[in-house]
């Protein structure tokens, strides 16, 4: 099937193109992890663990709740803010918001042993469907840049 037909199914990373699209100020940051997708999604999807360790913003997240792939969670980051986070986990994407942040995350294999990945998140204007600019650009470039470095310390 082809990439730029509209009516194939949309992989998680396209997903995650389209929901940001929706949100005015929200961008997505792409790239490809040299390792296979079980390795990087063990990664991404520990929200407990590992996620605080490669978002910049986030200190600690903690899930309150699991009801099969809805979530709900607390949240705090490094700057002393806290929030309540509902959304859904599973293989492959993650999409978390809270009444001002938004939190995505997408995965896919290519298929040759690495994993394209996808994020997306900030801080949401109550509302209104945009995030504030701060931040948009950096945070997930560097989130990224760790993820990459927390996946080849699990080699």
């Amino acid at each position: 099937m082809r990439t730029d037909d509209p009516t194939a199914p949309l992989d998680p990373v396209r997903r995650l193109h389209v929901m940001a699209a929706g949100i005015r100020g929200a961008r997505v940051t792409e790239g490809v992890v040299d390792a296979p997708f079980d390795r990087v999604w063990a990664v991404m999807a520990d929200l407990e663990g590992e996620f605080g360790r490669f978002q910049p913003d986030m200190r600690s997240l903690r899930v309150t709740r699991r009801d099969g792939d809805r979530v709900e969670a607390l949240a705090r980051s490094r700057y002393g803010m806290r929030a309540r986070f509902d959304g859904v986990l599973r293989p492959g994407w993650c999409w978390l918001q809270s009444r001002f942040v938004v939190i995505g995350m997408a995965a896919v294999t290519d298929g040759s042993g690495t994993t394209r990945v996808a994020l997306t998140g900030g801080v949401r204007v109550p509302g209104r469907a945009a995030l504030v600019p701060l931040g948009t650009r950096r945070e997930p470039r560097l989130a990224l840049a760790r993820l990459r470095q927390r996946v080849d310390g699990r080699a």
